[in-house]
């Protein structure tokens, strides 16, 4: 079990990482979206964007949010090619979206080469209710694979539906941060001692869950406040797993 974390832009690092490096591409990318109008999804910061007017953190903003949808499909495709080169035939992507953006992403997902295989959906309890409309909270991950995938080298059964809520308190660490207890399951579609990449790994969720279920992972963040904080997690999260191993052993 190893890991890598480079900061730098996606693009930019991913071009340096050799052809079939990795098992399985898990990612929660900037959506570029909320707001009524265009104007307001492509002038508005990501904290505008999802950090509600009464919240007490003051966690760090992040670039790559201001993209109008046909740049952004562009700049997706581009790089989820990139990501395509350096996943191993058979290898699997799952990328998170919104239901904005769904359409945009299937798109660019499928134009980077990877077989489209379905969508699964992680459902959060505390969204909050809309009043005479259908209550948010839902978002979702486009899945698939780069070629046929072999089910006897990772014959899982993993389910298509995921409920958690969003860290609170002083366990959130990132504006848009997924639940670890969701991504441990997510990452359980890379074969075990394989290796999951992050391109946009943020606060670091994806490396941590890749570390406690036994996958090694390369993580690539272009914030640095949160390339920092990720490095930190990750580290935390080694030595932990050492210490557990250690006590095992002791028994």
């Amino acid at each position: 079990m190893t890991y890598s974390l480079h900061q730098g832009d996606a693009l930019s690092v991913l071009a340096t990482l050799p052809d079939g490096c990795v098992d399985s591409v898990i990612t929660d990318p900037p959506y570029n979206s909320g707001g009524r109008t265009a104007k307001e999804r492509t002038s508005r910061s990501a904290r505008q964007k999802y950090v509600s007017a009464d919240a007490k953190h003051t966690l760090p903003d992040f670039t790559g949010e201001n993209m109008d949808q046909r740049s952004y499909t562009r700049w997706l495709t581009q790089i989820m090619t990139e990501a395509h080169r350096t996943t191993k035939v058979g290898g699997t992507a799952l990328l998170f979206t919104d239901w904005r953006q769904l359409p945009a992403t299937t798109d660019a997902f499928q134009a980077a080469g990877w077989l489209w295989l379905g969508i699964l959906t992680w459902h959060k309890p505390q969204a909050r209710p809309q009043k005479g409309k259908f209550r948010q909270d839902c978002e979702y991950i486009v899945w698939g694979a780069k070629g046929k995938i072999d089910a006897n080298r990772n014959p899982v059964y993993l389910p298509g539906l995921y409920s958690a809520s969003q860290p609170s308190g002083k366990a959130r660490r990132h504006i848009t941060q997924k639940p670890v207890s969701v991504m441990r399951e997510l990452v359980k579609i890379c074969p075990e001692n394989g290796t999951v990449l992050d391109f946009t790994a943020g606060s670091g969720s994806t490396g941590v869950a890749a570390l406690l279920e036994g996958r090694s992972f390369i993580g690539i963040e272009r914030t640095r406040e949160y390339a920092e904080i990720a490095a930190d997690r990750l580290a935390e999260t080694v030595s932990q797993t050492l210490a557990q191993d250690d006590c095992t052993l002791a028994a």
